[in-house]
């Protein structure tokens, strides 16, 4: 396929990305709802915090991680649209019945249904976009897609934590779910495929795409870039609101206000900022792609760690604000970058293999490993174990910089026009 954008009517592509942030926003809130939920979750089930990081991370990562691959080769060699449509209607439904679980097993086999659903959204969708926006472009239009991460994170705690605060908590899980279920017909009807020539529908099989990637020093660097950085980011994002509960005497609904603006101000901005930076600077020099989210990784970590040891909320709303914008600049860059190490056809393909690293490892474990420091800890800390379990965890953003300062180095000769 030409590397051309497929524009009907000069204002389709914008109403097609509209669609696909809304479908995204509901992948995020579907994800999220449970760390807003955590507390209420495991004192109803009798879990504990190893327990409920496993529900955050590995019960939904995964299959999430590993259907990835298969269901972005349909995608691209069948219908990009049929198979988000699927996956969004799938997950729906798998959240709802979270709202049934009665015990660990039940919400573990139910988030595992979550993670299938969802498997088949994201890289389907970052093909859709390369389809319908030009190169100069991208960066942006993939940032304001990923604003569904921030949009529907900060839905989920605000409309889980109200629900659950003032009617229960398995009755946010049956809202939302079904929301999404109600979403999934108009999105096959507003959202079309561009045609493709029949060459690029006849895919190549992951074993003739991966080999492609793996020969390539920035895939490998920028994946697992990403993964060390969002092994703490969703982390943080799952356990922020229990911290905010046990260590700033928070209530569900002002949780839900705290971590919800935090969302949609610093979140919202970084993306922004990171699409806006990619287009700019990436087409100076392609190492910007990957050396701007490496300088915004470095210098988050350190302001992240002294709001979470910090003794008021007001302080560390104040403190988390900016290095939450920092952390979310390598968005649109990187995701960028990932769709020109391979040729257009291969594209939905090559992002669900840069997935399956990232969230097999970030998705995977980041909840999981700082529960059970937490876990760990709190014999000796009690409550408070939790606050330091995630200020170690905040080191990882100093990983994930090293790794993307070593990527830009070798973006240039593994791009792809």
């Amino acid at each position: 396929m030409n590397d051309t954008h497929y524009a009907p009517r000069p204002s389709y592509p914008a109403v097609v990305l509209a669609m696909l942030l809304l479908v995204y926003t509901f992948n995020f809130l579907d994800r999220q709802i449970l760390s807003i939920l955590a507390q209420p979750v495991k004192k109803d089930l009798g879990l504990d915090d190893a327990q409920l990081g496993m529900l955050g991370g590995l019960a939904f990562a995964a299959l999430y991680s590993t259907l990835a691959i298969p269901l972005a080769l349909l995608a691209d060699r069948t219908s990009r649209t049929w198979v988000i449509t699927v996956s969004l209607g799938v997950w729906s439904a798998f959240t709802a019945l979270c709202g049934f679980a009665q015990n660990f097993t039940q919400m573990f086999l139910f988030r595992l249904g979550v993670g299938v659903g969802e498997a088949g959204g994201v890289a389907p969708s970052y093909a859709l976009i390369s389809d319908y926006f030009p190169p100069e472009k991208r960066a942006r239009a993939l940032s304001i897609y990923s604003l569904g991460i921030p949009l529907g994170a900060a839905g989920g705690v605000l409309l889980g934590g109200y629900i659950a605060q003032n009617v229960e908590w398995r009755t946010a899980f049956v809202v939302v779910g079904l929301a999404g279920l109600v979403i999934a017909p108009f999105f096959k009807l507003i959202v079309k495929d561009p045609p493709r020539p029949a060459a690029t529908r006849d895919a190549m099989p992951v074993s003739r795409v991966f080999p492609i990637l793996a020969a390539k020093p920035a895939f490998w660097l920028m994946a697992f870039g990403a993964a060390a950085g969002s092994m703490c980011g969703y982390g943080v994002a799952f356990w922020l609101p229990s911290l905010m509960q046990r260590s700033f005497a928070l209530t569900l609904v002002q949780t839900g206000q705290f971590f919800g603006a935090l969302l949609l101000t610093g979140g919202v901005a970084g993306i922004l900022l990171g699409g806006w930076l990619g287009d700019r600077l990436g087409a100076r020099n392609r190492r910007w792609y990957a050396l701007a989210p490496a300088i915004c990784y470095a210098a988050g970590a350190p302001l992240f760690v002294a709001g979470v040891l910090s003794s008021s909320w007001p302080i560390a709303f104040t403190l988390f604000l900016l290095p939450q914008a920092l952390v979310y600049v390598w968005l649109g860059p990187v995701l960028t970058a990932v769709q020109h190490l391979v040729p257009a056809h291969m594209r939905a393909t090559a992002s669900a293999s840069f997935l399956l690293i990232n969230n097999l490892i970030g998705l995977g474990l980041g909840s999981w490993a700082i529960g059970s420091l937490s876990k760990a800890l709190t014999p000796a800390y009690g409550d408070e174990a939790l606050r330091y379990a995630i200020a170690a965890g905040l080191c990882l953003y100093l990983v994930a910089g090293a790794l993307m300062a070593l990527a830009s180095r070798f973006l240039q000769q593994d791009w792809v026009d």
